[in-house]
């Protein structure tokens, strides 16, 4: 089964930049399915951030952002590297959370990931925080 695992967080100023890795710790490949980025702050729900659809031989890799996430972060994947990545921009305090990956199970999804609903998606990785200072 899938063991995913992120990295990449830390400690950064306002308006700096980090990137997010995900992987599977096992090496089974992540191609196959849709991919999506979380974040939860203490005393919050986990909210979607980004997610991508497939990169098999059917599918195009296309990513999905949510509202609010449009113009700072993105989402990619390294096929080669078996590596879904979130590069985060511009980042502010409000950002501030625990950032986990997850896969979705379900095919319409990884032909096309359109939402990034936490029931969508399992095999959650352990979360990588990322802090903003002001």
């Amino acid at each position: 089964q899938l063991r995913l695992v992120e990295s990449g967080g830390g400690l950064v100023q306002t308006g700096g930049s980090l990137t997010l890795s995900c992987t599977d710790s096992g090496g089974l490949t992540l191609n196959y399915w849709a991919i999506g980025w979380f974040r939860q702050a203490p005393g919050k729900d986990r909210e979607g951030v980004a997610c991508i659809s497939s990169s098999d031989s059917d599918n195009a890799g296309d990513p999905y952002y949510t509202e609010t996430m449009k113009g700072r972060f993105s989402i990619a994947r390294d096929v080669a590297k078996n590596t879904v990545y979130l590069q985060m921009n511009n980042l502010q305090p409000e950002d501030t959370a625990l950032y986990y990956c997850a896969v979705s199970p379900l095919v319409q999804l990884a032909k096309r990931c359109d939402r990034t609903v936490p029931s969508d998606f399992g095999s959650w990785g352990q979360g990588t925080q990322v802090t903003v200072s002001s």
